[in-house]
């Protein structure tokens, strides 16, 4: 258990030296760059001007990929060390364009937004830990430059309404607030809530006593809330990801957890047990909608969707603890 929460098997970034950080570079460019021409593909029937955009912004990146390598080639020589995203703990990971499709113009605004604001983050992390002049220079150029990548993203989701500093400040701090806070809470939520299903009432109808399925519940869900706190805190400091403090993210996800297995653990402080157990379904309910919700506002996830994957993974579980319980 130990191992899970301070061993990954990837890199640290601040353990990186000058020319792994610049192959780092070089190779998130290059999937950046096709990524925007994957974008630009699947908008080019219906959206051909915004389909445009993304050409020009996936030129771009190949144009700072050519930089990137040229500064290698003048610093370290030809052979280009293979590190890529997945290789660092903590970096920002790109979902494929088939994953996110159908596209459409605002879906396809908000993931260049999160693509390019994540871009400007590691490049001004990575300035920080080089001390070589021009790799200095190149990486702040970079990150400027990546800051204009994402006002043109921006620019794709406005018609006629004049772009204002206040409008992307407000927008980096909602996308902050749902990086530290929302997507943590949410699978902590899920976890609390739907994990901790089956050890409930499995107990529940295996002993038909409130008292037990209460400290059943009360430790499922403090546990829980313990292992999920640390593994959020441990498995990813923000500092390339962006994510914010790993305390904060540990803390919502923690508390979280708990809260979603607390949720239908209260009601065995009821004495009778049908009651004790029909409130708890109630609560379930209550709890699984919750989350159907906060993944449809927040995470943008369709209705359908949510429903399908909350609704289904909660049955499953429940049924596994009646199941177990009646056995």
């Amino acid at each position: 258990m130990i191992s899970k929460f301070f061993f990954t098997g990837k890199r640290n970034f601040k353990d990186l030296s000058e020319q792994e950080i610049l192959a780092l570079a070089i190779s998130s460019e290059e999937d950046d760059a096709r990524i925007y021409m994957a974008y630009a593909e699947g908008l080019r029937e219906d959206f051909p001007d915004s389909a445009k955009v993304f050409i020009d912004m996936a030129e771009e990146e190949n144009t700072h990929r050519k930089w990137l390598l040229e500064l290698h080639k003048t610093r370290f020589g030809d052979d280009v060390p293979l590190i890529r995203r997945e290789h660092i703990q903590g970096f920002f990971q790109r979902k494929p364009d088939w994953l996110v499709r159908p596209l459409s113009v605002e879906k396809t605004r908000k993931m260049a937004e999160e693509m390019e604001a994540q871009a400007q983050h590691f490049y001004e992390t990575a300035v920080k830990q080089c001390s070589d002049a021009n790799i200095k220079k190149l990486l702040g150029d970079l990150a400027i430059e990546e800051q204009n990548h994402a006002s043109l993203a921006h620019r794709l989701g406005l018609k006629h309404v004049p772009e204002s500093v206040a409008e992307i400040e407000n927008a980096r701090e909602h996308r902050q607030f749902i990086l530290t806070y929302v997507q943590p809470g949410l699978a902590g939520l899920m976890d609390g809530s739907i994990s901790t299903l089956a050890p409930i009432f499995a107990t529940a109808f295996a002993t038909g006593d409130t008292w037990t399925t209460f400290l059943v519940g009360l430790s499922a869900s403090i546990g829980a809330g313990i292992s999920m706190g640390f593994t959020e805190a441990a498995h990813d400091d923000g500092v390339i990801s962006g994510r914010g403090s790993p305390i904060k993210r540990g803390l919502a996800s923690g508390i979280m957890t708990t809260v979603g297995g607390l949720g239908h653990t209260l009601p065995y402080l009821i004495t009778d047990f049908w009651t004790a157990t029909m409130i708890a379904f109630v609560i379930v309910f209550v709890e699984l909608w919750a989350i159907t919700w906060i993944q449809n506002k927040y995470m943008e996830t369709p209705w359908l969707r949510a429903v399908v994957q909350v609704a289904v993974g909660g049955a499953l579980v429940f049924a596994a603890g009646v199941l177990i319980g009646n056995a």
